[in-house]
């Protein structure tokens, strides 16, 4: 350490320089004080300044002030005040007070001030205030035990107290308060947003682990764990966490508490891969009312399923036990719970009971329901009886309960809860019985049709969002048949909800039909298929449609002016009758041999066809007797949005009959 010195000036080069848990480098010190001058000018220059386990790191840092010399009685001390400065930091203000005991430092930049304080009784110990300090200054010590943090926003004040004994780790406690705290991870999969909080924070540090107890509670915010969203109320809750690691071995979380007074209780343990990923967790969660749950906790989740808006009413209690990426074991108990869909699709009213899941050990369990509604619908009340054992979730007998007049029933139903990189699976077999297709219509505000509904279905698969139905329904409609396979839902509560299915048309009576729709009047039994129907947020997409009478003993083959009018409408179709000029509209129907009509949907084009086609033209009713009367359409490709706008318009009698 090359030292020179005359009566006004001093030069120092150290290479390091070590105190409290700090390491300065390159140390340059310059002093000059004139002689008989009551100051002298200090300048300290560090090539870094480590802050060693806080994470801080300083570059290039300069600092200027004046020093004083002070006395009081016998007793003396230093004081140094001046601008510092540093590569990439703000201008900030530092402040140095020395005497024989103590150590006082103060840094400053605007209304943010740290507060360092020394004693020589206890050199071991050292002492920091924060006082609306940013919290990007608190950042590199953040991630000294948690790599992926980034604080983007917020401030805290308090206390920090550091101990650095030559025997033990190195000791961090705060008590501090966060006022609107951001924090997010590098991959997003962790963030928090205007955070309020009171924390006691208790951390030791030996070489490359962590051990912290964390107390204290929050005051609103917002939270998010990948898609668990928490929106936190401005009454305080109270948490605790105890968390340890050594070097980049995994998290592990000995004790985990969590008090939103009747809203959520919980207690527990887990374990955590480097990543956050769960790899042991077990949780007791209890809610003596769960109205604030969806909103508070559950919305993440709720709006993934296109559930946003769920409410809730009553309580549960619930054990889960999660490890190695799937779910061990629950135990889940109702009390008189209520659940309700915002959009109206589906109620389930006074849940009690139980539901216990295992994937090892043999469990059964049983839960009824008062009773709901579907759409609007009500169903009676249910009660289940299950069983697992396998990671299997089982119906341990049918259960049947009452709708739209007639009954649903499930004769099985297997749950496969969600595992690894694989969602929730579910098994069901299908019975409905005689259910009232005029009450569903009514409810749904359909035409009036009437009718019942039956099947059996001996397969319903759920899987990655989608329900594949295995078997058929048949709807007894206009006293004919109609017959769904081939069906599937995708996304059914979430966004643009997709279905797929086959239609086969048996007999279906067309002076019924046409009077429920509103489409003139035709006599005769209607008969086809609808293949590869495709509805996109139940809206027609795609579709292969062929339609056609066929004669039956004892019913009549007639339509009328306005029927003929309304197909003519619809379908840029033309009449060529066997009389000219107005005598036909001294008839009010006429007789046919035949009707027809095919239409393949592809990219809002509708291709149609009839009975018949020749170039451009096509036969859609063939006529019969006298008047003869045929229609011919004209144009095979007719935008499908317009199609529907002219069907709605036919079936509203907003196309008046022009008979020239």
């Amino acid at each position: 350490m090359p030292i020179g010195a005359s009566a006004q000036s001093i030069q120092a080069r150290i290479d390091t320089v070590q105190a409290a848990g700090i390491t300065l480098r390159d140390v340059r010190l310059s002093l000059d004080w004139p002689a008989d001058a009551p100051e002298g000018r200090l300048r300290l220059r560090a090539g870094t300044i480590d802050a060693g386990a806080l994470g801080w790191r300083f570059e290039t840092v300069d600092w200027r002030c004046p020093l004083r010399r002070e006395s009081t009685g016998e007793d003396t001390r230093w004081r140094c005040e001046g601008p510092l400065q540093g590569r990439g930091s703000p201008p900030m203000q530092l402040a140095l007070v020395l005497d024989a005991a103590t150590t006082s430092v103060a840094l400053s930049s605007g209304p943010a001030r740290v507060a360092l304080a020394r004693n020589a009784a206890a050199p071991d110990s050292t002492r920091i205030d924060l006082r609306r300090v940013p919290a990007a200054w608190v950042e590199a010590l953040v991630r000294a035990g948690w790599s992926d943090a980034r604080l983007t926003a917020g401030s805290l004040d308090g206390a920090v107290r550091i101990e650095t004994p030559a025997s033990r780790p190195l000791q961090v406690d705060a008590d501090l308060s966060i006022d609107g705290l951001a924090l997010e991870t590098a991959d997003s999969s962790v963030a928090a947003g205007d955070l309020d909080a009171d924390l006691a924070i208790r951390t030791a540090l030996p070489d490359d682990a962590l051990a912290a107890r964390v107390d204290g509670r929050l005051r609103g915010g917002e939270l998010l764990f990948g898609n668990a969203y928490v929106a936190l109320p401005q009454a305080p809750i109270g948490l605790g966490i105890d968390v340890a690691r050594s070097g980049a071995a995994e998290w592990r979380l000995p004790r985990l508490q969590w008090r939103d007074g009747d809203a959520l209780q919980i207690d527990g343990a887990a374990r955590l891969t480097p990543e956050l990923g769960i790899r042991q967790l077990s949780l007791h969660l209890f809610s003596r009312d769960t109205a604030a749950l969806p909103a508070r906790y559950l919305s993440g989740w709720l709006g993934l399923a296109g559930l946003s808006g769920l409410s809730m009413a009553g309580g549960f209690d619930a054990n889960i036990d999660v490890g190695d990426d799937m779910l061990r074991a629950a135990d889940l108990a109702f009390a008189r719970l209520d659940i309700g869909d915002a959009a109206g699709r589906f109620r389930f009213d006074r849940l009690d009971g139980a539901v216990r899941y295992s994937a090892t050990r043999p469990v059964r369990s049983a839960f009824a329901w008062r009773g709901g509604a579907l759409y609007g619908m009500p169903f009676d009340a249910a009660a289940w009886s299950l069983e697992s054992g396998d990671g299997l979730l089982r119906l341990r007998e049918p259960v049947a309960f009452s709708f739209l007049g007639g009954e649903i029933g499930f004769e099985s139903l297997q749950i496969e809860p969600p595992a690894a990189d694989a969602g929730l699976r579910m098994q069901t077999a299908l019975r409905l019985d005689a259910l009232d297709i005029g009450v569903l219509a009514k409810t749904l505000d359909w035409p009036a049709f009437e009718g019942m509904l039956a099947g059996r279905i001996p397969t319903v698969r759920y899987a990655d969002n989608r329900i594949d139905f295995d078997g058929g329904l048949s709807m007894d409609l206009f006293d004919g048949r109609i017959d769904v396979s081939s069906l599937a839902i995708e996304r059914p509560f979430g966004v643009l909800p997709t279905v797929t299915s086959d239609l086969a048309l048996a007999s279906l009576d067309l002076q019924a039909l046409t009077g429920v729709f509103g489409f003139g009047s035709i006599e005769g039994r209607l008969h086809g298929r609808i293949n590869g129907l495709r509805l996109v947020d139940w809206n027609a997409t795609a579709f292969e449609a062929e339609l056609h009478t066929e004669p039956a003993p004892g019913v009549r083959q007639r339509i009328s002016q306005r029927a003929v009018q309304d197909i003519s409408s619809v379908g840029d179709a033309s009449f060529v009758t066997t009389l000219q000029g107005r005598a036909i509209a001294l008839f009010d129907d006429f007789g046919y041999r035949g009707i027809g009509i095919s239409c393949r949907l592809r990219n809002e084009v509708c291709r149609m066809g009839g009975l018949r086609s020749e170039g451009n033209a096509f036969t859609i009713v063939d006529g019969a007797g006298l008047p003869r009367l045929d229609v011919v359409g004209f144009n095979r490709d007719v935008d499908w949005p317009v199609l529907v706008e002219r069907l709605a318009a036919a079936a509203g009698g907003d196309v008046a009959p022009v008979i020239e």
